[in-house]
């Protein structure tokens, strides 16, 4: 993760830890509310600004800056190609392993699956090992993955989903008002590629926002969500002797 995204965490978590919201960052820096979640999201902070804030707590930049390193001292950002081939190997251990990065508490992956907390003690202590988690007395959980945390590219986590969940997530016709799916199509240059491929990057970001913003909502007043981002080099299968014919086409148009 670039450091400022991690700058940006230790932030946030030091406005909360203050008693500080983002209305209150507004009022400070003589903005609207909107404009302060667009910023931290873009993570578009100036010096100036990041000063200003830091300010209301009574901090500087530096001190921000030694939170930081002290917040990320013992996270991870990914795991080993083994460590998650054990995670993909067990469906299950997935499943806890999916809520609990999503902030779910023992007591709620009890109550929402069949599970017994014996089941989940054991499944936890798995990613108390893989030093996903540190669980704590009472059985409660913190983790331990930074704020950038991914799977590996291609990695086993990622293959469980391509050939366990492609089809069933694709088997819905997105007519629900929480549901959308949109097909386009362009002709870009790398260049262009590369543009675009920031910009999905850059939504994935406000995902995460949003997903922190409501994370004191009531687990009832959440649902689920999986939003699937991709983009690649490729024609429809069913079109492919159309295609040879046109670049044929094209080929002599341009000779001639």
């Amino acid at each position: 993760m670039a450091q400022t995204e991690q700058l940006i965490l230790s932030l946030k978590k030091s406005l909360k830890a203050h008693g500080l919201t983002y209305a209150d960052v507004a009022k400070q820096l003589s903005l609207s509310e909107a404009s302060i979640k667009r910023l931290f999201s873009e993570q578009n902070l100036t010096l100036e600004r990041l000063d200003q804030i830091c300010q209301m707590m009574e901090l500087q930049i530096s001190d921000l800056v030694q939170i930081m390193s002290k917040d990320n001292r013992f996270q991870i950002d990914s795991l080993s190609r083994e460590q998650e081939q054990e995670l993909a190997s067990n469906p299950e251990l997935v499943l806890v392993t999916v809520c609990v990065l999503n902030g779910w508490s023992m007591q709620q992956l009890i109550d929402s699956f069949h599970l017994t907390e014996t089941q989940c003690i054991r499944h936890l202590a798995r990613l108390d090992r893989l030093k996903l988690i540190e669980l704590l007395p009472k059985n409660r959980i913190k983790l331990r993955v930074t704020a950038n945390f991914k799977w590996l590219e291609n990695g086993p986590i990622q293959q469980f989903f391509q050939e366990k969940i492609q089809a069933d997530y694709f088997r819905s016709r997105f007519e629900k008002d929480n549901e959308r799916l949109i097909v386009a199509n362009a002709m870009l240059s790398d260049a262009t590629n590369t543009v675009f491929q920031r910009k999905m990057e850059q939504l994935v970001r406000e995902l995460d926002e949003l997903n922190h913003n409501d994370a004191h909502l009531p687990l009832d007043e959440r649902l689920g969500t999986t939003v699937v981002l991709a983009i690649r080099n490729w024609d429809y299968g069913i079109f492919d002797s159309l295609q040879k014919n046109q670049l044929e086409s094209l080929s002599k148009k341009s000779s001639s």
